[in-house]
């Protein structure tokens, strides 16, 4: 039997609701991010940070869904990565002390959970991030066990008895008027499903997968697969509200084999579709281009919308859906993750996009000179077996040789005594050699 998932929720708000507000131009509704959890295990608990003084028309849904506010006091300094050590910190801490709690789910779309996402698979745990498409690292997305599109809990038209959608709630008065009501950004259109071609090497590859294991590819086990080689992958991406009116859409277009009947699906491959949907790679060198072009207008930032503007107006055939983004904000967040563009989102005024570090690549290194040695520069003298700059591990000094032991006075007096009495009897035997010499004749 599938273990039973334990999932404590930690909510970045400051973070989620900006990226709500600037990408999908509406409030955030942490319900519906509760919603699709409960649809993956039991929730045991729920945390959210922020600084609450701040936030206070978000206390109420926060009260209403029973999540617990731990308050972020920001330092005079700042504290931008505040709210981020405060729930890496917790998340970590409740993986050491409660091992009942085998699942976590991060809502946010910051990249700098990447660690703390990997830390909690290396414990065994499940993680789910949930974040949109639109504002969350590619990165994040591919390395979690299971990413949550915030995109497509809007979508989803059904909710819980009782409760009616974001659009139909009546707004409170702090929170002025709503993403309908702005007339300079207007309500939010239905993202465009993706074309079912785009998602057939995704299935080939995961029906290979269970092939080479001798399994048969029901369609339980097709989704896990998939998730386990994509975890970005959502069949509502496509327009199919399960997988299996997924796996029947495919059926229809003549990607695949399905039989059996009452539930007990078998997919088989057949041979690949004729037309292969471009890759997301291939946008990339359009979009260079076009910031190539206009790139004084991009020192100081435009909206994506203008930039949107631009890319069709050079290549009219542009259209980001045929690559596999659902809305120009995904595409530009892919950019932003190679480096292309960087992307600030603002509360009023959307995604302003920016040039990436890939435009202002480093310095060249500059050519050594010879430096300007002072009178005043002294050597610094070079010791046996001392490391220095130009021998960091010296070979070892010569061991010095034994000195010679110095003379005393009284050695050196009796040293002078003798040599003075040798030269005495030297004269001596000299002179006696001569007188006993005859003389000649």
């Amino acid at each position: 039997m599938q273990e039973k998932l334990n999932i404590a929720v930690f909510v970045d708000y400051d973070n989620i609701e900006i990226g709500v507000k600037s990408t999908l131009r509406r409030e955030f509704d942490v319900a519906l991010a509760l919603d699709a959890l409960k649809e993956r295990g039991d929730i045991v608990a729920k945390f959210a940070y922020a600084n609450w003084s701040r936030q206070e028309s978000a206390t109420r849904q926060m009260a209403e869904n029973a999540i617990q506010m731990v308050q972020r006091v920001p330092s005079p300094r700042g504290d931008k990565n505040g709210a981020d050590i405060n729930l890496a910190l917790d998340s970590l801490e409740m993986a050491f002390t409660h091992d009942h709690v085998n699942a976590f789910a991060i809502v946010s779309g910051d990249s700098d959970f990447i660690p703390l996402v990997n830390k909690l698979k290396e414990y065994g745990k499940t993680v789910y991030v949930v974040g949109g498409k639109a504002f969350t690292s590619t990165i994040l997305q591919q390395n979690c066990h299971e990413f949550i599109s915030y995109e497509s809990l809007l979508d989803d038209g059904r909710r819980a008895p009782g409760r009616r959608p974001p659009e139909e709630r009546p707004q409170q008065p702090q929170l002025g008027a709503g993403p309908q009501e702005r007339p300079d950004r207007g309500p939010r259109m239905r993202s465009a499903p993706l074309d079912l071609v785009q998602a057939m090497p995704l299935v080939e590859r995961a029906l290979q997968v269970l092939e080479r294991r001798a399994v048969q590819p029901q369609l339980g086990l097709l989704k896990s697969t998939m998730l386990q080689l994509d975890s970005a992958f959502s069949e509502r991406a496509y327009g199919c509200g399960s997988f299996s009116e997924f796996v029947e859409r495919l059926k229809k277009a003549d990607f695949i084999n399905v039989s059996g009947t009452g539930g007990r699906y078998v997919i088989e491959r057949k041979a690949a579709p004729a037309i292969e949907a471009p890759k997301p790679e291939e946008a990339i060198p359009l979009l260079r281009d076009v910031l190539e072009m206009h790139r004084l207008e991009l020192e100081d930032g435009v909206l994506a919308d203008q930039l949107l503007e631009w890319m069709k107006a050079e290549n009219p055939d542009f259209d980001h859906v045929r690559y596999g983004f659902q809305e120009f904000a995904e595409f530009l967040n892919f950019a932003q993750d190679k480096t292309v563009v960087r992307v600030d989102p603002d509360e009023e005024r959307g995604l302003v996009v920016f040039l990436g570090a890939e435009f202002y690549p480093p310095a060249p290194p500059t050519a050594e000179e010879e430096p300007v040695i002072s009178e005043y520069d002294e050597k610094q003298p070079i010791v046996p077996g001392q490391p220095s700059i130009f021998e960091p591990t010296p070979p070892p000094a010569p061991e010095p040789k034994p000195a010679k032991r110095a003379r005393t006075p009284r050695k050196r007096a009796a040293e002078a005594a003798s040599s003075t009495t040798t030269r005495g009897t030297r004269k001596r035997t000299t002179t006696t050699t001569r007188k006993k010499t005859p003389p000649n004749s």
